[in-house]
């Protein structure tokens, strides 16, 4: 499993906590430190609600977000418009918001 993680975000360090209590492994990925990983950008782009649309970036660059294409450019080219925490297993995800909704994945 692999969590989209920003640690600057509490939802994000309450799904670490989540995971870690339950004794799931996973791997914390830093997408903003390291980008969108390429074999994930197919799921997280066709999940509703992946862009937050409140940020200045969102804002200043409006695209058409039920557009999977525009998504998926979005999120390759401005990683911060991620919803976070997600949660990715194989080929399902899961937006952690709240964060107990990973649980629909273990």
């Amino acid at each position: 499993m692999r969590l989209y993680h920003n640690p600057r975000c509490s939802k994000s360090r309450q799904a670490v906590a989540l995971l870690t209590e339950q004794g799931i492994e996973f791997e914390e990925y830093r997408y903003l430190e390291l980008g969108i990983a390429q074999e994930d950008l197919e799921i997280l782009s066709s999940l509703s609600g992946i862009i937050r649309k409140n940020e200045k970036e969102f804002k200043e660059n409006k695209f058409d977000i039920n557009d999977i294409d525009a998504v998926r450019e979005a999120l390759i080219s401005i990683p911060k418009l991620l919803q976070r925490p997600v949660l990715i297993k194989s080929e399902n995800a899961v937006i952690g918001r709240p964060p107990e909704a990973l649980k629909t994945l273990f």
